[in-house]
This record gives C-alpha cells, structure tokens and sequence, in this order.
C-alpha cells in the first residue's frame, strides 16, 4: 500500500519586529492568519500579507504560507 498525503488546512504567518536583543539585533515573532481556503493561490496571500504589513505598526521580515498535510496508508 502506498501512502498519501491529505491537506488538512492553511494558514499565513508573518515575521513581525518584536524587539531589540541584548546586541540590538532586530528580534521578530510570527503572527499567523489560520483558516485559509486550501486552494489559496499564491499570489493572492502575498497580496493579502503586503496589505496587512501596510497597517502594521512595526516592520515586517518574512511571509510564510503554512500548509499541514495528514500522511494515511491508502
């Protein structure tokens, strides 16, 4: 039997600015945007990132699209 792969959900994470450490390096925390449809195409949640950075107070790093799979014996 093989196994195979099924796409439970999608979510959008962006880095945000959280702070300074000790060397006063930039530190940044993901904040995450669960519950998008699964077919999400990718454009459409960079799009969706780059309009939620525009109202964000701090400075942004990173998007990242989180997709999460169950592995099954099919």
């Amino acid at each position: 039997m093989a196994a195979e792969k099924i796409l439970n959900s999608t979510s959008l994470s962006i880095e945000v600015r959280s702070g300074v450490d000790s060397k006063g390096v930039d530190t940044y925390a993901k904040k995450s945007f669960p519950n998008l449809r699964n077919d999400v195409v990718e454009q459409n949640a960079y799009d969706v990132a780059e309009a939620i950075k525009a109202v964000l107070a701090e400075s942004t790093r990173a998007y990242f699209l989180n997709k999460n799979f169950s592995v099954i014996n099919a």
